[in-house]
């Protein structure tokens, strides 16, 4: 089941805690030697639509012996667009599949699959998907859990995707085999 926008209302943690009194590096190893270093795509749950999906604990410090790195998946249905966005830590996004274009604080940058794309510092950008009968399907890195132990918080939802599915793709879902 694909569950609403409620990832981004969750509480989500992004980086452990280093309490001197609660931490030492034996008790990391530790910890790291009992979580997983492999994550299956298919143990991550698709959320979010009509317009953008997303599979977003793909890898966190939640999910697997990290600190640095978040990544996650974003689906757009065929003619979507995703929230209008900003965030303080830079995002790169590689194209898994689709045709596009980006809106980075008012200027047009073009995609397709296969294609690596960088979002800046600070940057308010929105995602499109130019393709009417086709999905888009972009992978994203952030070193966003750093970006966060620093206390550099800004990130703001300008818009919202609309709550109406894309005109003749009312039944859209994700792939299930991704």
């Amino acid at each position: 089941m694909i569950e609403s926008t409620e990832v981004w209302e969750k509480d989500r943690v992004f980086v452990r805690g280093l309490a001197s009194s609660q931490y030492s590096i034996s008790e990391y190893r530790k910890w790291m030697k009992t979580h997983p270093r492999v994550r299956r795509w298919e143990d991550v749950k698709w959320s979010g639509g009509p317009h953008l999906f997303h599979k977003m604990q793909v890898i966190t410090p939640q999910t697997m012996p990290i600190q640095s790195v978040f990544m996650h998946l974003e689906e757009l249905a065929p003619g979507a667009a995703g929230m209008n966005h900003g965030h303080q830590n830079e995002a790169l996004l590689y194209i898994l599949e689709g045709r596009g274009h980006d809106i980075h604080d008012g200027k047009r940058y073009d995609w397709k699959a296969g294609d690596v794309m960088v979002v800046h510092n600070g940057c308010v950008h929105q995602h499109f998907n130019d393709d009417p009968d086709e999905e888009a399907i972009l992978l994203v890195f952030k070193a966003k859990p750093l970006f966060l132990f620093m206390h550099l918080l800004f990130q703001k939802i300008v818009e919202w995707p609309p709550k109406e599915p894309p005109k003749g793709h009312e039944d859209w879902r994700p792939p299930a085999d991704l």
